[in-house]
């Protein structure tokens, strides 16, 4: 084990930290300056440094805080502990923004420094591990075995141009995978072309995934290749292909089938040699059901089905994404990365994260600019994140509002409901306990919202229709939870009517 490098020219402080720390099965290494330090660091070389660096700041060889600029430039993911007496606090304050792990007053608590110096070389060991990691970091990561058995798709579709459609929770990852397959296959020095269809207004998306001939349309100025010449000899991606509208859909049909398509305002048709990979979040059966969406496009479509589970499916490895964000995040930033504590790892690992790998890059995004201290612990967690660990029913209400449709979950809606039937009674009574006030009173409210918000900016136009579907099915399944099926008793409890929930039920397509 590397050992603890001590240094400041106050022998008894040297002497008390190397007995309490050797007691501890901790070796030391002490230094009377910094010079002696940057001097043996040049005769060993980084790799064989220290595990963690302790410092006095006003030293008569140097300043402590210029050794903590020399190090970090040298070695950024040691953990330096600066120790400061209450004159130099603002210095001390200072080098903490500045990377610092910590700074520890003096005179301090001799079982609070090693406390302290203990949790330095557990985050020590951690980031060197974590750094391998991130440093190799491919484009996916995850060592859940739902992940995996997405990576072992991706291998096995690796020199296919078969067509792919990819399901999975809005913030899951999708577009990565489209990525990854392309990277993959035989296309992979030819252009990969994302288009989300649901953020384009009909009328232009035409357009957009066709080109168009100049004098097409008022302002077509001039002719436009669309994206399917784009991606010629490439990878086309149609995100969100769930909601394109119903005469496209056709259009599309014919492309995949002989290759050839027209621009708008064109004559001639276009040969375009394009895979074709489609991803939605939503169940595209029930929308074939609906008559929104052609039968004939979706078996076209679904030859293979890969499936990205959502976060909560793979627990496991937020912490490798937590730290992964966290260090991409610091380099957007150009600041020191932050660290962050077993405890706070182990809060957010619950966390149900109905925004997925997305909401988790938002939240370490979030932590890089308002965490106040090098490391992240619990209480600097955000609010979503500590109201829902604040009340025995909040996860339960997470769960509850998670995106969750059949076609994502492939047979879910049964394991849903029997999840329901366990939670529904503590949470009613949980949330209808707590003042109009409380956080959790409004935890589904305020997803509600974050949903209806992630919608209207994606441009949809059915918000009230598909929001509302859910609201319905998830009021219907949990009533049918708690009566185990029993519909009169499952409306009377709703307040409907018997002939309004069996008519709910089939409009619905709920199985009960």
């Amino acid at each position: 084990m590397k050992p603890i490098w001590i240094v400041d020219d106050d022998q008894s402080i040297r002497f008390v930290l190397e007995k309490a720390l050797l007691r501890e099965g901790l070796p030391t290494r002490s230094f009377t300056n910094p010079r002696e330090v940057l001097k043996a660091l040049d005769a060993e070389g980084d790799g064989d440094g220290p595990q963690v660096l302790v410092s006095d700041i006003r030293m008569p060889g140097g300043s402590g805080l210029d050794l903590l600029t020399a190090i970090k430039q040298r070695m950024p993911g040691l953990p330096v502990i600066i120790m400061t007496a209450f004159s130099d606090l603002d210095s001390a304050v200072s080098a903490f923004q500045s990377g610092a792990f910590e700074y520890l007053p003096k005179p301090f608590d001799l079982p609070k420094a090693v406390e302290l110096i203990r949790r330095a070389v557990g985050e020590s060991q951690r980031e060197d591990v974590a750094e391998e990691k991130v440093t190799d970091a491919p484009e996916m990561l995850g060592q859940a075995p739902a992940m995996q058995d997405v990576f072992r798709g991706i291998g096995r579709l690796a020199q296919s141009h078969v067509t792919v459609l990819i399901t999975g929770e809005s913030g899951s990852g999708k577009e990565l995978v489209a990525h990854a397959l392309h990277k993959h296959s035989p296309r992979a020095n030819q252009p990969f072309v994302a288009i989300n269809t649901a953020a384009i207004p009909k009328d232009l998306l035409e357009s957009e995934l066709f080109g168009h001939e100049r004098g097409a349309f008022t302002g077509a100025q001039a002719s436009r290749r669309g994206r399917f010449e784009q991606a010629d000899g490439g990878t086309l991606f149609l995100d969100e292909i769930g909601d394109m509208p119903f005469d496209l859909q056709t259009r599309l049909l014919r492309v995949l089938s002989d290759g050839n398509f027209y621009r708008v305002g064109g004559h001639s048709a276009v040969k375009a040699n394009v895979r074709v990979i489609a991803a939605t979040h939503q169940d595209l059966e029930q929308r074939v059901k609906e008559g929104v969406f052609r039968e004939d496009l979706y078996h076209r479509l679904n030859v293979i089905r890969l499936r990205l589970p959502a976060l909560r499916e793979r627990r496991e490895d937020v912490p490798m994404l937590a730290r992964y964000f966290l260090q991409r995040s610091a380099q957007q930033l150009g600041v020191e990365p932050k660290r962050i504590a077993d405890a706070a790892l182990e809060r957010l690992s619950q966390f149900q994260f109905p925004g997925n790998v997305r909401q988790l890059e938002n939240i370490c995004h979030w932590l890089t600019v308002m965490a106040p201290a090098q490391v992240i612990e619990v209480k600097d967690l955000p609010p979503e994140v500590l109201e829902a660990g604040a009340h025995p029913g909040a996860q339960a209400a997470q769960a509850a509002w998670a995106p969750l449709t059949p076609a994502d979950a492939e047979g879910a809606p049964a394991a849903h409901t029997a999840e329901l039937a366990d939670v529904v009674p503590q949470l009613g009574a949980a949330v209808a306990s707590l003042p109009a006030s409380h956080p959790m009173a409004k935890v589904w409210e305020s997803g509600l919202e974050e949903e209806a918000l992630a919608l209207l900016n994606a441009g949809r136009t059915d918000v009230w229709d598909v929001l509302t579907r859910r609201f319905e099915t998830s009021l219907i399944q949990a009533a049918l939870a708690v009566t185990r099926g029993r519909r009169i008793e499952a409306a009377q409890k709703l307040g409907i009517g018997r002939n309004t929930i069996t008519r709910k039920i089939q409009e619905l397509g709920i199985d009960d």
